[in-house]
C-alpha cells in the first residue's frame, strides 16, 4: 500500500486506510504500507517510512508547505521502490491521488496491476483546505493533473456512489473499473453506548469538566472549515438560547482548537462546549459513549464522511447537513439540515433533544444498519475479488 501522508493519525483517510489493511492481514495476505516519516506507528502492522532526516517528525497536512509535501511525495517513490524490489507485491494499493501517481510509475517499473482508493476530489479538497481556488489560475491544470491520474489505475475503490458517480460524471472514467466499497467500522470496537459502564461513562464525563444532568451532542473528527465547525458553533449558540440548562457539546479532534474554542468564547457558549484536542482512535469508542446524539456538519460535497459510522456504531442519533455522503450512510434514520445552515442543524438536533423515544429508536436502527452493510469483513472480501480481477485470475 501506498500512503502519502503522515500515517497514522487517528482522522478521516487514515482509519479507512489502517482498517483495510487489518482485514486483508485477517483474510491471510501481507501488507507493507509505504508513508510519509511521520506519524504513529500500528502494532502489527509493517509501515517502510520516507527517511528525511532533515524534516524527521514534520505533520504533513494543511500546515504543510508544498515544497516539503512534494519532496516527500518524491522520495516515497524511491522508498516504495525498493520495498517492491524485496517485497514482489502481487498488487500495488495507492491512497489519494499522490499515491495513485507514485503507484503507476511504480507500477510500469515493477509490471504490477494498480488499485487506487479514491476518496475525494484532489482539486475539491485543495480549495477546502486553501491551497487552490477556484478562480485562480492553477485550477484549470490541476483540473487536468487530476483528470489524468483518475485514468490511470485498473481499478478504482470509490468510498460512496456519490464519489463514484463523480468520477464518471466530471472526470469522464470507465464505469466499469469502479467499485464502491465504502468506509465501514468494527461493530464489536465501537459498541452501543448503553453497553458502557454508567459509572466509567459519569467519571469520565466528569473528567472532562461537563456537568451532571446535562444532555451531550458529540462530534468526533478534524476542526476545520471545511467540516463545517463554526455551523456546529452557531448552531449550538442557538440552541444553548432556549436550552442553557440541559445542554453540552463535546467536541472531540484537532487541529485548531484554541481557534475554536475563542470562537466558542465570542458566541458565547464557552461554559456549554469541551473540546478535548485529539482523541486517539482506539480512545474513541469511549468518549462516542458519552453522547446522547451525535452531529456531522461537514459540508465538503466530494468527500466520505467515516464519522458517521463510528456513530452508527454507537447507536447515536444523528443530525447532518444533507449531502449525498450523508444520506448515503444514515438513509431514513438520520436528521438532517440545510447544508451550511447553522439553524437548520440548530433544530435538526432540537428536534432529538425534543422526542428522547424517536432518538433512541433511530439509534437503534442505525446501529442495526450499519452492522448489516457496512462491516470491514464484507469490504476485505470485496477488495480481494477486485484483486484477483487485475491480476487476470
Amino acid at each position: 500500500m501506498i500512503a502519502p501522508t503522515p500515517f497514522f493519525a487517528d482522522y478521516g483517510c487514515h482509519v479507512r486506510i489502517l482498517e483495510e489493511a487489518r482485514i486483508l492481514q485477517k483474510l491471510g495476505h501481507q501488507v507493507t504500507l509505504c508513508a510519509y516519516p511521520s506519524g504513529g506507528d500500528v502494532p502489527g502492522l509493517n509501515i517502510e517510512r520516507v527517511r528525511d532526516a532533515r524534516q524527521e517528525g514534520v505533520q504533513v497536512g494543511a500546515t504543510a508547505s508544498a515544497q516539503y509535501k512534494l519532496r516527500c511525495d518524491m522520495l516515497l517513490f524511491f522508498t516504495s521502490l525498493g520495498v517492491a524490489r524485496r517485497f514482489r507485491p502481487d498488487v500495488i494499493h495507492a491512497h489519494l491521488h499522490e499515491g495513485a501517481l507514485i503507484g503507476y510509475l511504480l507500477g510500469m517499473v515493477m509490471g504490477t496491476p494498480l488499485v487506487f482508493d479514491f476518496q475525494g476530489s484532489l482539486t475539491d479538497e485543495m480549495i477546502n483546505h486553501r491551497f487552490l481556488r477556484r478562480d485562480g489560475p492553477f485550477y484549470r491544470p490541476m483540473r487536468g493533473v487530476e483528470w489524468l491520474i483518475d485514468h490511470l489505475p485498473r481499478a478504482i475503490l470509490a468510498s460512496s456512489r456519490h464519489a463514484a458517480d463523480l468520477l464518471v460524471r466530471e472526470f469522464g472514467c470507465d464505469s466499469r473499473r469502479i467499485h464502491i466499497v465504502p468506509d465501514c467500522v468494527n461493530g464489536d470496537v465501537f459498541r452501543p453506548w448503553w453497553e458502557w459502564d454508567a459509572d466509567e461513562r459519569a467519571a469520565l464525563k466528569a473528567q472532562l469538566g461537563i456537568p451532571p444532568g446535562r444532555r451531550v451532542v458529540v462530534y468526533l473528527g478534524l476542526l476545520a472549515e471545511y467540516q463545517g465547525i463554526r455551523h456546529l458553533l452557531r448552531a449550538a449558540k442557538h440552541l444553548i438560547e432556549t436550552r442553557s440548562n440541559e445542554l453540552h457539546f463535546l467536541i472531540m479532534g484537532y487541529p485548531s482548537e484554541d481557534h475554536y474554542r475563542l470562537m466558542a468564547h465570542q458566541l458565547g457558549v464557552a461554559e456549554h462546549t469541551t473540546f478535548t484536542g485529539r482523541i486517539p482512535y482506539d480512545e474513541a469508542p469511549r468518549y462516542l459513549a458519552l453522547g446522547d446524539i451525535a452531529v456531522a456538519p461537514k459540508i465538503s460535497a466530494t468527500e466520505g464522511s467515516g464519522k458517521l459510522l463510528n456513530y452508527m456504531a454507537t447507536a447515536l442519533p444523528t443530525a447532518a447537513f444533507a449531502t449525498n455522503v450523508s444520506r448515503e450512510y444514515l438513509g431514513e434514520y438520520g436528521v438532517y439540515a440545510r447544508v451550511g445552515d447553522p439553524v437548520s442543524l440548530a433544530e435538526a438536533i432540537g428536534s432529538l433533544l425534543a422526542d428522547e423515544a424517536r432518538a433512541a429508536e433511530l439509534g437503534r436502527r442505525l446501529r442495526e444498519r450499519v452492522v448489516r452493510e457496512y462491516s470491514w469483513e464484507r469490504a476485505g472480501e470485496q477488495i480481494l475479488d477486485i484483486y484477483d480481477r487485475v491480476c487476470g485470475r
